[in-house]
């Protein structure tokens, strides 16, 4: 199934699936950290992750600022030439491109696809979702509520609020949650 391309301008996330053999899963972890090192180094790079499902499919996400910083990564000499590092470790299925504020579980609000083989498996059900999202927030907002306390004492309760937020959206967003979501994913893809 193929979709046209996504034109809105905004924040993309992209969706990839690869099948890998679990034989190869040291090579392909430090193939998806090489991939995700050189992306850093692009304007509009905004964060990566990945979780498995089950021994042989690997989801990888990845997000840039805009359609023009995403494409400047994708049509890059550097991500070819990565990509074909990998033509006999990798087996490509599916490409995703979601917009909006989708987490790292929701279904796109829009999105282009382009599937070979089998479709990526379904989204966890939102109870999983909820659970694991808990994990990762409620130590966070533990540890703020401490470590921030003699700071804001005295604070209206909004600032502290505001302050609290602005420190856990992206630790939660950036690492938290992809490491939670990575050490939980086979429970997660199972229904």
């Amino acid at each position: 199934m193929t979709a046209e391309p996504i034109t809105l301008d905004g924040p993309l996330t992209v969706s990839i699936t690869r099948r890998v053999a679990p034989e190869d899963e040291l090579l392909m972890q430090a193939w998806v950290h090489a991939g995700t090192s050189m992306a850093e180094r692009f304007d509009g790079f905004l964060g990566a992750g990945w979780v498995r499902s089950g021994t042989e499919n690997w989801h990888m996400l990845y997000r840039f600022a805009s359609r023009a910083t995403l494409d400047a990564w994708e049509r890059s000499p550097e991500r070819q030439r990565w990509l074909r590092s990998a033509a006999d470790l990798v087996e490509h299925r599916r490409t995703e491109y979601r917009t909006g504020i989708e987490g790292w579980f929701d279904e796109p609000a829009s999105a282009s696809v382009h599937e070979t083989g089998e479709g990526a498996p379904a989204a966890p059900p939102r109870w999983k979702q909820a659970s694991v999202i808990w994990i990762a927030f409620f130590p966070t907002s533990l540890a703020l509520a401490y470590l921030l306390a003699p700071l804001t004492e005295g604070w209206p309760v909004v600032l502290r609020v505001l302050a609290t937020t602005l420190l856990a959206t992206p630790w939660m967003t950036y690492v938290l949650l992809p490491f939670v979501t990575r050490l939980f994913g086979r429970w997660l893809a199972r229904t």
